[in-house]
């Protein structure tokens, strides 16, 4: 009777680092790329950066056109084929691959399980469905908003710059 009573108080005493231990077990590789998998990362990756494309090519032309006043007749297309580029040539497989640490070191086995649990139901799909569109037209909300901020920012760090004296000149350069 008393081994009984003293294998069960270990084991209640223990249970509390044994739920721990669950709660703080390292996600391994395996589990991150089947949450990446689940999140549909690659694909994701290369909706963000089209959506994302889109935005500096319209940045770029307006930011050229309140310099220069004018375009060259193709610029719209060089621009095109130069964000495809950009796009098609990004290599996803290796940046999500060099992400996979980072998702090891900031959470634990059972977040991971968890965050697998809600991309794969039907609110989460949802969510990984809508939100390339929910950027793209946050992003456009954003851009002119932006477009501004850098265009003073650009004026306020040119107005700096010509503050600056020359350095002294050393005898070397005498």
């Amino acid at each position: 009777m008393r081994t009984l009573l003293l294998a069960t108080l270990c084991l209640a005493l223990s249970a509390p680092v044994l739920a721990q231990n669950a709660d703080t077990d390292t996600a391994t590789r395996d589990d991150v790329i089947l949450y990446l998998r689940t999140m549909r990362s690659h694909d994701m990756m290369q909706r963000l950066l089209e959506v994302q494309s889109q935005s500096m090519q319209t940045m770029m032309h307006d930011q050229l056109m309140k310099e220069k006043g004018t375009l060259p007749a193709n610029f719209d297309s060089v621009m095109q084929k130069e964000m495809a580029d950009l796009v098609k040539g990004m290599p996803a497989d290796e940046i999500i691959d060099a992400m996979i640490p980072a998702y090891q070191d900031h959470f634990t086995r059972s977040d991971i399980q968890a965050m697998n649990t809600f991309y794969a139901s039907p609110v989460g799909q949802k969510v990984l469905e809508e939100l390339p569109s929910v950027m793209q037209e946050g992003m456009q909300a954003a851009m002119p908003i932006m477009s501004k901020y850098l265009t003073e920012w650009k004026g306020r760090m040119q107005q700096d710059l010509e503050k600056l004296t020359p350095p002294a000149a050393t005898p070397a350069q005498k």
